[in-house]
């Protein structure tokens, strides 16, 4: 019963090949795969807007972290502000160091000494900053799974639709185009949607991977420097 449905809506002269049309008219298993190609499609787009928005916004505050970092105002007081509660990478490394600083300089006292102490602030502030591009990177394994996987996922599609048509059109001994076109256009739709969700993902995940390089290294480079003025300090009380 089901494959004389089948036999029959191949043979309608007037088929729906609009999307909706090819979707509605698809096999059980395509229809699967294109709902699972959708929703991953859907995903992507969140998390590439959610990324460009967060990396736009740890650049803009780590500037502005850098701009009171640099002013020459106290460092103390910074970390009042900053460092003690902070809202963003940049600042999160900075009390990280401070925090292990005061508590080197407290528990060593006049005996503090300078390869130690910046050894600590050092191991402190890479924590830090590991655990910050973790949280940026959140889900970037995601974008990577869907570009490379989606195209294989919609050719299965196909090809179970191309398989599906076939044997509808075997029954019906008719190869006209009429018949053939509206089976295979169903299962070919299945690739393009895979195409497009993974050809999304794969320059999201090339763009945003060189952001998020350039934003580590600039907080590598940030930590580098204040060690160096925290072991300058640590000179200094010694």
């Amino acid at each position: 019963m089901d494959q004389a449905v089948n036999t029959a809506a191949l043979a309608a002269p007037s088929a729906n090949l609009s999307l909706w049309g090819l979707f509605l008219e698809a096999d059980i298993v395509v229809k699967l795969v294109m709902l699972i190609l959708l929703l991953a499609s859907v995903w992507v787009w969140a998390i590439i807007i959610e990324k460009t928005i967060t990396l736009k916004r740890v650049n803009k505050e780590a500037n502005q972290f850098e701009d009171q970092f640099w002013s020459g105002g106290s460092l103390d007081d910074l970390f009042e502000r900053e460092g003690a509660d902070p809202g963003n990478p940049m600042a999160a490394m900075f009390g990280a160091a401070m925090s292990e600083w005061r508590r080197s300089v407290r528990i060593a006292g006049v005996d503090i000494g300078r390869t130690a102490v910046r050894e600590r602030i050092d191991r402190a502030m890479n924590v830090t900053l590991m655990r910050e591009m973790d949280r940026l990177e959140r889900y970037m394994i995601f974008l990577a799974s869907v570009g490379s996987t989606a195209p294989f996922i919609g050719l299965f599609g196909t090809v179970w639709g191309i398989m599906h048509s076939f044997s509808a059109i075997a029954a019906m001994h008719n190869t006209d185009l009429a018949v053939v076109a509206p089976g295979i256009a169903e299962a070919l739709f299945a690739t393009a949607i895979g195409l497009v969700a993974a050809i999304p993902a794969v320059l999201a995940f090339n763009k945003i991977s060189n952001d998020l390089a350039r934003f580590a290294s600039r907080l590598e480079g940030f930590g580098s420097e204040f060690s160096a003025i925290l072991s300058r300090q640590t000179e200094e009380k010694a």
